[in-house]
């Protein structure tokens, strides 16, 4: 727990003379109350009094005395007064209020779920003397943010080397384990995935157990949940909202790995309120999501497994009652041999020559039917048989995603009057129904589903008409036509007055498609036009004055944009990436919104100066741009930036304004080949967490400012070859964790860094400092 002490240690800054608030936040058995005991042991010297407040949920929720019992117990602890006097909740407040101001306390409020409990133990901050520290562990973020918890931090999970010691403690008495147990002992860190509750009670309930009980215990895992770890991480579930409760379902059987912006679709097409529910899950600490990765869904495995749990345990051995199908053989059981029922509401499957879709007609509450081809590799569409899809689908369905649909139409039983969304890649779809009003779909009759939410029809490479009746589809807000390679005409889209997102990839037009309305209200959010040919943006789209997203990436023919775009006041994100855009006007400044700007590979060679005056400009992209040979002296302007991106590009010189950016997270300068110095205040920059100077080769020297950097965790200064030396005190940097030395002329390393155990240091000379050699 050494690193993640350190970072709460420097958070909570005891030597300042302010009243602080922290909150530790992480899913059930992650180690937040372990953490909180070690800091608070760790610390408590420095305080006049000390308080540890064990299961506040629990207690608070146990009797209706339950927050009473624990405002005595606050008291008690910090100032000997037991509170028996006091009568109501309303009165402990009053009384905690008045009598803890006059001592400097450590107060530990441990597994937190409701604000209530923090209004009654730790209202205002003026409750305490200056130099007193708060800490809260919870799952719920929404509860820190809620009583304005500005300090907040996640639990990390185990490392499989901290795994391994932890597992080795409990089961073996030692740091590593036995070694004709060593597989075995992997194998169970693996299925932990880090979480130190599973680790434990693996470890206790594995000690002094024999090779064939280690065996079947394993073999168990496979099929039969930790019950200690679900009952712990159910908690969490049974505090939700009872939709909040479908949506986690929902993600954990079906939409785990998702895209978020996919799952949302999904989800919204089924009648939820998808991106507060997916908010509401992140903030309990049962998703994560994945920006470094498509912003996937990501979900511990345990907390997966106890979302399936929840689906199968009032009929473990009956899928027909089961409300979500995901698992292909059980699938496969249940509609071969026709025993579908109203119980089942998703199922995701995938086409195998043993599948006998007929089964689904009697799912009549189905709302949700993914079916995917791609994973098994001999797919034919001789494994569906048309008179078997000419009746499968329910008229429940809301969401319909077939990927590779087999037969030329949809089944004429199906009315569709309740389909939201429908997603039919790499379809042989010809027409929608084969005895209605609908021609070649290079005919697609959108009349015939009023409800229609969301249409993708990505890889139709044959569709070439789509048909929308007057004042029809009102309802449509996401249509993605992506590689319609035969549409002849986009102008049907002018008439979806409801439309606000919209996705046409590879379009082989020079000019800009006709899409756009004669008026000024159209409600378009989203606007992605990706590797088309188009050579210019037609003047109107400043009719899309709500836009809020335009992509444009790949398009090379493009070279400006008319002065209309800057009308487009409320666009938050711009992407030009690979495009032929060479300048952006002074008007770029009048997007007052702007948060994120991607000029990515363009051939732009100067930024206008108004580009300072973006407020809320958070991430600017100019990797690759290698006709840019300066940035703006006011930069700094930049209130709101976070990340820069500078890398490949001809810049000679940064201005030193950037130092008085306060927000920057993010500095990166790889491949900055003429660029031979850095600002000497780069110390100011006191959020920065990653520098990255890989092939400055002409770069001398790190400024000595750089060692007052208290978060910064990575510098990377890979083939800088002029670098000999490093600041002596860059040891001081405790969030270091990563230092990239590789090819350069650095031939010894601060002592100081020898106390960072922490630290990753990649490539380093010969004559390495003594101290060093043992970690590294």
């Amino acid at each position: 727990m050494e690193h993640m002490m350190l970072d709460l240690q420097s958070s909570l800054e005891i030597r300042i003379k302010d009243v602080r608030m922290i909150g530790i936040k992480g899913m059930g058995g992650s180690g937040k109350t372990t953490l909180a005991r070690a800091i608070s042991d760790k610390l408590s010297p420095h305080f006049e009094a000390k308080s540890f407040i064990e299961n506040v949920r629990e207690v608070s929720k146990a009797s209706l005395s339950g927050l009473l019992l624990l405002q005595r117990q606050v008291l008690s602890d910090l100032i000997m007064d037991q509170g028996n006097y006091i009568g109501s909740v309303h009165d402990g407040k009053n009384v905690m209020k008045i009598r803890l101001r006059g001592k400097k306390v450590l107060l530990v409020l441990d597994d937190v779920d409701h604000i209530s409990q923090l209004e009654a133990l730790a209202g205002e901050s003026n409750w305490f003397k200056p130099g007193s520290r708060i800490i809260i562990t919870t799952r719920d973020e929404q509860v820190l943010i809620a009583h304005r918890v500005s300090l907040i931090r996640d639990v990390d999970l185990l490392s499989d080397e901290e795994a391994i010691r932890l597992f080795s403690r409990h089961t073996f008495g030692k740091d590593i384990p036995t070694k004709k147990f060593e597989r075995q002992s992997l194998e169970v860190v693996r299925y932990a995935a880090g979480l130190p509750l599973t680790i434990k009670v693996l470890g206790s309930n594995l000690c002094g157990k024999d090779e064939t009980e280690w065996t079947d215990a394993l073999e168990r895992l496979r099929t039969i949940p930790l019950k200690e770890t679900l009952k712990i991480l159910q908690l969490s579930y049974e505090s939700l909202e009872d939709d909040h409760k479908e949506i986690f379902l929902d993600v954990a059987c079906l939409l785990k790995d998702w895209n978020k912006d996919n799952a949302v679709r999904v989800l919204e097409s089924c009648g939820f309120h998808a991106i507060n529910g997916l908010r509401v899950l992140q903030q309990k600490s049962l998703i994560t999501i994945d920006y470094e990765n498509w912003n996937r869904i990501r979900m511990h495995h345990h907390i997966e497994e106890m979302g399936k749990y929840i689906v199968r345990y009032p009929h473990p051995d009956d899928p027909s009652k089961h409300s979500r199908l995901w698992v292909q053989e059980e699938i496969e059981d249940v509609l071969a041999n026709d025993l579908g029922t109203e119980a089942t509401r998703c199922i995701g499957l995938k086409i195998t020559p043993e599948i006998v879709l007929g089964g689904l007609r009697n799912m009549k509450k189905l709302r949700c039917l993914i079916i995917d081809y791609r994973f098994y590799n001999n797919y034919s569409a001789d494994y569906v048989k048309i008179d078997e899809v000419l009746e499968c689908f329910p008229n429940s369905l809301r969401y319909l995603y077939w990927c590779g649909y087999p037969h030329t139409c949809l089944p004429e039983t199906f009315r569709a009057n309740n389909l939201v969304a429908l997603k039919i890649h790499n379809s042989k779809i010809e027409k929608l129904w084969e005895a209605r009003k609908v021609t070649k779909l290079r005919t697609c009759d959108l009349g015939l589903m009023p409800n229609l939410e969301r249409l993708h029809l990505t890889e139709c490479v044959d569709l070439a008409e789509v048909r929308v009746p007057v004042g029809g589809l009102k309802t449509l807000v996401d249509l993605n036509m992506s590689n319609c390679k035969s549409m002849k005409s986009l102008s049907f889209i002018k008439q979806l007055e409801s439309l606000e997102v919209l996705e046409i990839l590879k379009l082989e037009h020079r000019e800009f498609p006709d899409i756009i309305p004669h008026h000024s209200n159209s409600g378009l959010l989203q606007l992605k036009i990706v590797d088309s040919d188009i050579e210019e943006v037609a003047t109107s789209i400043g009719n899309f004055r709500k836009l809020v997203y335009l992509n444009l990436n790949g398009s090379k023919h493009l070279k400006s944009l008319p002065i209309s775009f800057y009308s487009l006041q409320h666009l938050r994100t711009l992407t030009l990436q690979h495009s032929g855009i060479e300048e952006l006007l002074e008007g770029l400044g009048q997007l007052e919104y702007l948060d994120m700007l991607d000029l990515r590979y363009t051939n732009i060679k100067q930024l206008p100066d108004s580009i300072c005056t973006l407020k809320n400009l958070k991430t600017l992209l100019l990797h690759g741009c290698k006709l840019l040979e300066k940035c703006p002296q006011d930069l700094c302007q930049l209130e709101s930036l976070e990340v820069l991106d500078l890398s490949w590009c001809k810049i000679r010189d940064i201005p030193s304004s950037i130092c008085r950016s306060k927000h920057l997270k993010t500095l990166l300068l790889k491949g900055c080949d003429v660029l031979d110095k850095l600002p000497e205040y780069l110390g100011q920059l006191e959020s920065l967490e990653e520098l990255v100077l890989k092939r400055c080769y002409d770069i001398r020297e790190i400024p000595s400012s750089i060692c007052t950097l208290k978060h910064l965790k990575i510098l990377d200064l890979e083939f800088c070859h002029e670098l000999k030396n490093l600041p002596e005190e860059l040891g001081d940097i405790e969030s270091l964790r990563e230092l990239n030395v590789r090819w350069t002329n650095i031939r010894r390393l601060p002592h100081k860094i020898s106390l960072l155990k922490d630290l990753n240091i990649v490539g380093f000379g010969e004559e390495v400092d003594v101290g060093l050699n043992s970690r590294l």
